[in-house]
């Protein structure tokens, strides 16, 4: 057998090294060599023989015959929600989070209900069989029809996969699987990328539905090379605090559904049990009204979200005030409060400012700006605000309150949980009353205070 060649490629240029180094010679880079295979390169005639029926393979987009893929049901209808309705054979889906956080719980969960109707595999290369076993069983989960594999070479992986040909397979996880092809070891970032590259070729080749896990590193990001999300067809992100009760499953990429998709899950000791309404728990109300506590409608995905954003506003000890935001933006936070002190004359230089969203949610979008601005209000002047108050818009640098998306659809919502008063931009306001709350529509940031001084 012909040896495999080794090359080392540079993570900043791109550029080729024949053996390791500390420093790239091409971009002055340090430690930024990693170990790949190095491709081969064809001869000179296949390179253009290889074009004589490249015509004949052309078509036009119309003549493309398309058929819609029946997709798998994983029989948790949140995890459905964020795939974009449920597994599509042949998908490879990359879920990460932080250590404890519920990846393999929720896998485990699915895997043994699939494999009642399908032939599913679960490849492990952290856990023994017997720790998946005992986790299956504290769960309550029946694993008759589900084979697993304790393995971490990737050829072997790949070789048990082509005899048993599985429909469905998890892979638990991807910095713990290697090839031999390389020398380097296991999680490193050459080993992740060529692993993963394998079980996608195989994966799209046979029409499996891959689940690969991720590690996350201290900032939150999938560990190993950016190109794995590239890689993938969807990215799954596993939020939430390790010791609370909620979890959150975001979709920041999905080739089959909506990207910022959301799911909402519950740590119970039976496992991940689905939050079939998300907004009654994010809105952790007080039965006397709180000052600095005000509730927005968020949009994640294709369904509203109401969530309760806190805001603590104290005289600072310090030359320099704080400004600490957990949920949201800090950077959007400090900006807000440059605009409410320009155009809302309210100011806040000398306090220091905390904000908080209840639940662990984090807020992607622009449209919780206003109800931030009246959460730091409410509590600067220690008013409360009433309970059945609903706030969102999206605020300008010049103190303009701009629309958000699906208006309506918010309103309704908050309808739904009892609110009897929305603050909200006046291009989203209603053409016609909407029975059981009262608009205020407003343009500008101080129309905004107005407004809440005649509600408070």
């Amino acid at each position: 057998m012909s040896k495999v060649k080794v090359q080392f490629v540079c993570n900043e240029c791109g550029a080729i090294a024949p053996k390791w180094s500390g420093q790239c010679s091409d971009c002055g880079q340090w430690n930024c060599l990693s170990e790949q295979v190095e491709s081969k390169k064809p001869a000179q005639n296949a390179r253009f023989a290889g074009y004589a029926g490249a015509e004949k393979q052309l078509q036009k987009l119309s003549e493309v015959k398309h058929s819609d893929t029946a997709r798998i049901a994983t029989t948790l209808s949140e995890l459905d929600r964020v795939l974009g309705g449920g597994l599509v054979p042949g998908s490879v889906v990359l879920i990460g989070g932080d250590p404890g956080i519920g990846k393999s719980t929720i896998l485990l969960q699915t895997m043994c209900h699939l494999s009642n109707q399908f032939k599913a595999v679960y490849v492990t290369g952290e856990e023994s069989a017997q720790q998946i076993s005992m986790r299956a069983r504290r769960l309550g989960l029946a694993g008759d029809n589900l084979s697993l594999l304790t393995e971490t070479q990737v050829e072997t992986i790949i070789a048990m996969a082509q005899k048993e040909l599985p429909q469905i397979m998890v892979i638990d996880s991807i910095q713990t699987i290697y090839t031999e092809l390389l020398q380097s070891a296991p999680g490193g970032v050459a080993q992740v990328r060529e692993s993963t590259a394998q079980l996608v070729r195989f994966a799209k080749q046979k029409g499996i539905a891959l689940f690969v896990v991720g590690h996350v590193t201290k900032d939150g990001a999938l560990a190993g090379p950016r190109v794995l999300e590239h890689m993938v067809d969807a990215v799954l992100y596993f939020e939430g605090e390790r010791d609370g009760r909620y979890r959150i499953l975001r979709a920041v990429k999905n080739r089959f559904g909506a990207v910022n998709e959301l799911g909402v899950f519950a740590m119970s000791e039976e496992g991940l049990k689905e939050v079939q309404n998300p907004s009654a728990i994010f809105l952790s109300r007080y039965q006397q009204p709180a000052a600095g506590s005000a509730v927005t409608v968020t949009w994640e995905g294709s369904r509203p979200l109401l969530v309760e954003v806190q805001a603590l506003v104290d005289e600072s000890q310090l030359g320099n005030p704080r400004r600490v935001a957990v949920g949201l933006d800090q950077n959007r936070l400090a900006m807000l409060l440059a605009v409410l002190s320009r155009h809302g004359g309210i100011f806040c230089h000398d306090q220091d400012v905390f904000l908080n969203v209840v639940g662990g949610v984090r807020v992607m979008e622009t449209s919780a700006d206003l109800a931030l601005l009246i959460a730091v209000v409410s509590s600067l002047k220690n008013q409360p605000l009433p309970q059945d108050l609903l706030v969102f818009g999206e605020v300008g640098l010049a103190g303009e309150i701009r629309p958000v998306p699906n208006g309506q659809e918010r309103i309704k919502e908050a309808v739904k949980h009892g609110f009897k008063t929305a603050i909200v931009p006046k291009a989203n306001a209603p053409k016609k009353a909407i029975k059981g709350i009262t608009i205020k529509p407003v343009a500008q940031l101080s129309d905004a205070l107005e407004a809440l001084g005649e509600v408070s």
